[in-house]
């Protein structure tokens, strides 16, 4: 295949999957192929997973970090900044709409990250605030604040070939003491 974004899946005209997700219906533990990289996600034991490796939000949280620091470091980069390291810390969590003033949907739960970002380095204090702000408009971060649609459709018979399935061997759960 000559070109990633042009190439198609030879005989049918798709582009392949970015990303392809396998796992056994028995568990929560699944493999991950994203290009060249294999990755793993599972759940934690107290919701019945084995926690052989991150969950679905941690990757969520993995993207929107990346994406932060790699933003943030371009822009300094591109400025010839003196910054050094950035960290971006983030945290999950469900909140009820009525205790968010600046959400407008005001029923429900509703979804909250919290990024801490900690630069250091050199700069001043309109550098770091003109990074907070540049922080703020990562991909990742205008994905996640924009309208995402999402559609399901049912793969076609057969492309689940027994050479193609991954055979999840997942962590046995550690008992009580």
């Amino acid at each position: 295949m000559s070109d990633s974004t042009t190439a198609t899946i030879e005989g049918t005209g798709t582009k392949p999957a970015d990303v392809v997700v396998r796992g056994d219906a028995s568990g929560f533990l699944q493999e991950i192929v994203s290009g060249a990289h294999q990755l793993r996600a599972d759940e934690p034991v107290d919701v019945g997973g084995g926690d052989a490796a991150p969950g679905p939000y941690d990757y969520v949280l993995v993207g929107l970090g990346a994406c932060t620091s790699m933003t943030v470091g371009l822009y300094a980069r591109t400025k010839k900044w003196p910054l050094e390291n950035i960290s971006v810390s983030l945290r999950h969590s469900r909140i009820h709409a009525k205790d968010c003033a600046e959400c407008e949907t005001k029923d429900g739960m509703l979804d909250r990250i919290d990024v801490e970002i900690g630069l250091s380095g050199a700069l001043t204090p309109e550098q770091r605030a003109k990074l907070m702000e540049i922080a703020g408009k990562c991909p990742v971060h205008r994905t996640l604040k924009s309208e995402i649609n999402i559609r399901l459709r049912t793969a076609p018979i057969g492309s689940l070939s027994e050479g193609a399935q991954t055979k999840i061997q997942s962590k046995p759960t550690q008992t009580g003491k």
